[in-house]
């Protein structure tokens, strides 16, 4: 299981309902890509981690190895607002308004991002997609996602065994075995994949399986005073960024 997934399913947050957690982390993260990056987008990124790291309970040291990775596909978006191709100033030249442009998409896509983890830290996708159906989405398509989310943790457990006896035998020690390495993952990884498809299409047909996955959802109840408390944080968050912008702007 992934440290993510493992988070969410022992969050504080894990009995409550997964609507309450949507409306909080997207609207978050709609309200980063809304409000002007400064101070909109700073406001959502201070909200999102006072409740990842306060309500929610969402160890700093987990939250950051999260959240590098998608840090860094923004600063890699960022990065070439900095310049521009062609002009008096030559083939590339720095932007005459480049900083503030990579700025502000930084800081859009880091708080957006934020509010993103936030859901993701607090809420199994166990819990959300069995929900799914209710929404309107087909149950063949839910059935698919919950078998592929299911047999990925299973496929991920064989590859970290395979690389760990590839480990073992000297496979990593130069370029080309571990070029060899790699191939052998992928090869054993590709058969893997259908062997365990393969059982579990005899596993479901030995238990009967009609067309539909039936899987116990935790019961939740939608809290008013919780989404009130939302409403309220986001409708703050743009009163203050307006409030900002008129009279410290």
């Amino acid at each position: 299981m992934l440290p993510i997934d493992a988070a969410a399913h022992s969050s504080r947050w894990r009995r409550r309902h997964p609507c309450e957690k949507a409306v909080l982390g997207l609207g978050l993260t709609v309200t980063a890509v809304c409000l002007p990056p400064w101070p909109g987008a700073v406001l959502v990124a201070a909200a999102s981690l006072a409740v990842l790291l306060g309500p929610a309970g969402v160890a700093p040291r987990q939250l950051w190895r999260a959240f590098r990775i998608p840090l860094g596909f923004c600063v890699t978006g960022a990065l070439p607002l900095l310049f521009a191709v062609g002009g008096a100033a030559g083939p590339v030249a720095l932007a005459p308004d480049g900083p503030e442009h990579a700025a502000a998409l930084l800081l859009r896509t880091s708080a957006a991002s934020l509010g993103v983890l936030l859901f993701a830290f607090t809420t199994p996708v166990s819990d959300v997609l069995p929900r799914l159906v209710r929404a309107g989405v087909p149950p063949a398509v839910v059935d698919v996602a919950l078998v592929m989310y299911r047999i990925s943790f299973l496929l991920l457990d064989a590859m970290s065994r395979v690389r760990q006896a590839q480990a073992a035998r000297l496979g990593h020690t130069s370029r080309a075995a571990a070029w060899r390495s790699l191939a052998g993952l992928g090869a054993t990884a590709f058969v893997r994949a259908f062997d365990r498809a393969g059982r579990l299409q005899a596993g479901l047909a030995g238990r009967g399986y009609d067309g539909t996955l039936r899987v116990l959802v935790p019961r939740a109840s939608v809290s008013r005073p919780f989404l009130a408390a939302v409403a309220a944080l986001l409708a703050g968050i743009v009163l203050l960024t307006h409030l900002l912008e008129r009279f410290v702007l």
